[in-house]
């Protein structure tokens, strides 16, 4: 069976935006671990899931990064052009981005036969709302979370709205030089309660 694997980035109060959509707290001096580690999650899908409010800025970011080859993301920003992307959207009709399609029906059995079909995992990038979403649902079977070195105060969270707790099992962490810390995270399904 296909994952499902969340990656996105947090500041240390657990914000993915400001109130307003503001994500200019965000590191993105990266260094090449950092980078080498975003490239073999990626590598490991070949499907993105995203929200319609994030493919709005995602999709044609992504697609200017690969028409200009003096981008430092130019390789990467191809990788997202030519990558299947599914938008869920309750307004959009149809979809004028290459590589792109839009879901229809009830997302949670969109997403449980995307990850029953075959293939390599899932990707979501989100948005916010997507995301609390797939999360309330149960759906997300690897976070990869990004805390950032940074304290937003109020913002965006994708954890506000669960109805009941979810337990963790951390996979792995690690820092890099930027100040990021990569905290990787599985669903616990069998565990003791002492």
């Amino acid at each position: 069976m296909r994952k499902l694997k969340l990656q996105m980035q947090l500041s240390v109060d657990g914000f993915v935006a400001g109130l307003n959509g503001e994500m200019d707290w965000m590191e993105w001096n990266w260094d090449d671990e950092l980078k080498n580690y975003v490239t073999g999650l990626t590598d490991s899908a070949d499907c993105i899931v995203l929200g319609r409010h994030l493919a709005e800025g995602f999709i044609p970011h992504w697609s200017a990064v690969a028409e200009n080859p003096a981008d430092p993301s130019f390789d990467f920003g191809k990788k997202m052009c030519n990558y299947p992307k599914i938008v869920f959207s309750r307004s959009m009709k149809n979809s004028e981005w290459a590589n792109t399609s839009l879901a229809e029906g009830d997302f949670s059995e969109v997403i449980t036969n995307l990850k029953n079909g075959k293939g390599k995992d899932i990707l979501v990038y989100g948005g916010a709302a997507f995301a609390a979403s797939l999360i309330k649902a149960g759906l997300i079977d690897e976070f990869h979370l990004f805390l950032n070195p940074a304290v937003v105060g109020k913002g965006m969270s994708i954890f506000t709205d669960l109805e009941q707790k979810q337990n963790l099992n951390l996979v792995k962490s690690l820092s890099f030089g930027c100040g990021i810390v990569l905290l990787c995270y599985t669903p616990r399904t069998n565990y003791d309660i002492r």
